[in-house]
């Protein structure tokens, strides 16, 4: 006979009115940004089908290499901004539901446990990426994730390499600023300035530190302040709308070399800028790759 199913409930009551609650949760580079349960892990690619009959898909991989799996859903019901209903391969039921509570949403998940591991691990899992989706939540109050790709016809050694070199860098980031640079080591923990002259001579750019960096895999900036007249400012009503802002970069392989994904936190003083300029920036490497 069978067992009979566990059900589990977490939740949060997330800092974001319903519209932000719901688009960060449903859309699928905001997906990448959260879905996961620990520093150690990473979501590199997410797809959301949004209808009944719909498929979510997403991957986790360990940072390490070690291990990584697809989690794949079919959509049971889907009402805008209520409620997210959908069932595992194995025919395990999710249902999600957001309530408004003024400026604020609560999120409730309900999922059937699993029987590989305990109740309290499953529920600690999922938590834990509930937090993660609660704080990525609430960043996207001030700040809009924005999303480009392209295909590159080289390896993805040669485009990782092209991309952060010194020297190369300068090349494609001349779309952003002519005399785009920056100060300091790729290597994961680092800081990092990223900078440029203004028409008065002086630097103006970004303090940032090397949040992750998995060799031609998947880079991750976490922008700490800015650079003004050559002083770093990493406090006050200055950084406000910056501080914590991420800017990811995602290599795969493909077909006919590398797909590039890029992911960054704008706020809305600068979205049309980059929106415009890092189309144009893309172009610029994918030319120096392929030359």
């Amino acid at each position: 006979m069978n067992a009979p199913k566990t059900s589990i409930t977490v939740e949060v009551l997330v800092n974001a009115p319903l519209p932000i609650a719901w688009h960060a949760y449903t859309n699928p580079v905001a997906i990448t940004q959260w879905n996961f349960a620990s520093d150690d892990w990473y979501c590199p690619t997410a797809e959301n089908e949004l209808r009944a009959g719909g498929k979510l898909k997403s991957r986790m991989e360990a940072k390490d290499g070690s291990f990584g799996f697809d989690f794949e859903a079919i959509y049971s019901e889907v009402i805008d901004q209520k409620k997210l209903a959908y069932s595992l391969g194995d025919g395990r039921q999710i249902v999600t539901t957001f309530k408004s509570e003024g400026d604020k949403t609560k999120v409730v998940t309900v999922f059937d446990a699993e029987r590989e591991n305990s109740p309290e691990m499953q529920q600690a899992g999922w938590q834990a990426i509930l937090d993660n989706y609660k704080a990525y939540a609430e960043r996207a109050v001030k700040m809009e994730t924005l999303y480009f790709e392209t295909e590159i016809k080289a390896p993805v050694s040669k485009v990782a390499t092209v991309m952060l070199g010194e020297e190369t860098y300068k090349e494609w980031t001349a779309e952003f600023n002519p005399t785009s640079r920056y100060k300091g080591s790729w290597q994961k923990g680092s800081k990092m300035l990223f900078i440029g002259t203004d028409k008065d001579g002086n630097e103006e750019g970004m303090v940032s530190r090397i949040k992750e960096h998995l060799p031609n895999k998947f880079v991750s900036i976490q922008h700490l302040g800015m650079v003004h007249k050559g002083q770093e400012i990493t406090s006050g009503a200055a950084v406000e709308g910056w501080a914590g802002a991420l800017e990811n970069y995602s290599f795969f392989e493909s077909a006919t070399g590398t797909r590039l994904f890029v992911t960054l936190d704008s706020n809305p003083e600068f979205k049309d800028y980059f929106s415009e300029a890092w189309p144009r920036a893309l172009k610029k490497l994918q030319q120096i790759c392929e030359a």
